[in-house]
């Protein structure tokens, strides 16, 4: 927006800037979850409420004609989560926009630097899980803009009622020096413009019945950070040789009313979202097409349960996201006790997956020992941008059928494995005492009976297999230089609560890696595939 698009109709309407400790009254409380400062309302005067100062009316603003007011502030370390700016919206206003900057001050080394997120709640109002969120771009955009035909990516078209509404900044680093930021609200007045129309995507696609078929649970795109377009994932996701894939924007629905012309009959797009919270990133997998999932707590506020809750009672999974992400406000915090699933790799094979998957296998010996759920794994790419690769990991789940009640069924079970792209193949099964069972599954029989762990494997050339217990890795065997071959290992129920199947690439070196030394290297090369344990019981 332009200087010359502001209309002010009397001098104490001309745009001006004022700072927030200065010359606006603030309140911090926790309006919203987490700490929060609330701002005094931005006021348009009479031209844009079409009041005169008598009392009488006055005349309309013009269709096409804009007002703008700037509001600058200052905002000291540890001030608040959240920063809300109420904006009196009159009748007649066909658009909402703002524009946001703020200072990034240099800092000295390991010291945070200045970053603000920015979002909008309507005249609904700023309930924690309310009605009131019109979207969120958090610090990928510096400006957006609503209408009831279409709004900026991130955010939700629709009208532009009047009342309050709220401006929000998220300052989740700030520096020492504080942070310096300015917002401008421009209002356009008119006819409201014809209603969007969504198109969200069907639920089923052209499936094979039950089969095992491979998806992405982790994708962004423009309508958060990420630097996609909708029809690039999807192309993205064909391209890897996907069945499925779910759109996990952050803290926004908006791009779920798009993915409908970017489906089809080989490949189903499911919709979801990326909870950022201030203590982790929790994925919500299968959300209904427009459903939304507020993010504005940490984990001392006992927030995550009421959300997950919502999820769940909308046929949704609740999946901690890259639990040990080391940067800020990305470790996961609240816990494992409402999670459908863990995310135990995150794109690109890393040390903070390793302790992922570590403190995953830890919680499978705890359910066994508890009796209570066990929490499968996945693997998702979290791709972004280029030169990221969707697919890179993916998961790999036995549904009935290609729908997303069913591939949601599959996850939740723990019947999938992980696979760093379709290349890979495998199947993993546990025979004895005359039964079978595969991944996620559970294999009874008598305590001193002989239990066959078989895999086959294609797609890992000399690659590393191993088979590890509740006592950790049980066995070690590394693949033909072809990268196809079956290892089979023996136990019993007696010596195994379950087993699990990893395989792993070469080393740097080209050595096979070995799990049962210590020393001051990597011991394993990047993960290739990883299986959800298959669990035995003496019966």
């Amino acid at each position: 927006m332009h200087p010359e698009d502001t209309i002010p109709t009397d001098p104490a309407d001309e745009p001006c800037e004022q700072h927030a400790f200065d010359r606006r009254r603030m309140l911090l409380g926790v309006t919203a979850g987490a700490a929060a400062i609330t701002l005094a309302p931005v006021a348009f005067g009479p031209a844009a409420s079409a009041q005169a100062a008598d009392g009488t009316s006055a005349a309309a603003p013009a269709p096409g004609s804009t007002v703008t007011r700037t509001v600058s502030g200052h905002l000291d370390t540890g001030a608040a989560d959240f920063v809300y700016l109420p904006v009196e919206v009159p009748e007649g206003v066909q658009q909402f926009a703002v524009q946001y900057s703020y200072d990034k001050p240099t800092v000295q080394a390991g010291t945070p630097a200045n970053s603000c997120d920015i979002g909008v709640f309507d005249q609904r109002g700023t309930a924690l899980g309310g009605r009131g969120f019109r979207g969120w771009s958090g610090g990928f955009r510096t400006s957006f803009e609503i209408s009831n035909t279409e709004a900026t990516p991130g955010y939700l078209p629709g009208p532009v009622g009047a009342g309050t509404w709220h401006v929000v900044l998220g300052p989740y680093q700030v520096a020492p020096q504080g942070l310096d930021y300015q917002v401008q609200v421009t209002l356009t007045f008119g006819a409201p413009g014809p209603a969007f129309v969504p198109n969200y995507p069907p639920q089923r696609a052209k499936g094979r019945g039950r089969a095992w078929y491979r998806g992405d649970g982790h994708l962004h795109t423009v309508y958060s950070d990420g630097r996609r377009l909708p029809s690039e994932v999807a192309a993205g996701a064909r391209a890897a040789g996907l069945d499925f894939m779910v759109s996990t924007d952050h803290n926004t629905s908006s791009s779920h009313a798009v993915w409908g012309q970017y489906s089809g009959p080989d490949l189903l797009i499911v919709t979801g979202e990326e909870v950022t919270t201030r203590n982790g990133h929790w994925l919500a997998l299968g959300l209904p097409a427009g459903e939304w999932i507020d993010w504005r707590y940490r984990s001392r506020d006992n927030a995550f349960a009421r959300f997950a809750g919502q999820v769940h009672r909308s046929g949704g999974l609740v999946v901690p996201a890259h639990p040990y992400c080391p940067y800020i406000a990305c470790q996961w915090k609240s816990g494992y006790d409402d999670a459908d699933a863990m995310e135990v790799w995150n794109g690109p094979w890393t040390y903070d997956d390793e302790s992922a998957v570590d403190t995953w296998d830890a919680r499978l010996g705890e359910a066994v020992r508890t009796g209570r759920r066990w929490t499968p794994a996945m693997g998702n790419s979290d791709a972004h941008s280029v030169p990221q690769v969707i697919g890179l990991p993916h998961n790999v789940v036995l549904a009935d059928d290609l729908t997303t009640p069913d591939v949601l069924a599959g996850i939740k079970a723990g019947h999938s494995w992980i696979a760093e792209s379709s290349a890979v193949q495998l199947d993993f099964t546990v025979t004895g005492g005359g039964r079978q069972a595969g991944i996620g599954g559970t294999l009874t029989a008598a305590a001193d009976a002989p239990v066959d762990v078989r895999i086959d494997v294609s797609g890992v050339p000399k690659g590393t297999v191993r088979f590890i217990t509740d006592e950790g890795q049980l066995h070690q065997e590394s693949l033909p230089d072809s990268g196809t071959g079956t290892v089979v290992w023996r136990t019993t129920t007696s010596l195994a609560a379950y087993v699990r199947a990893e395989v792993r690439q070469p080393m740097a070196d080209g050595s096979p890696g070995q799990g049962n030394t210590m020393g001051p290297a990597l011991v394993w090369g990047p993960m290739a595939a990883l299986t959800n344990p298959v669990f035995l019981r003496v019966g």
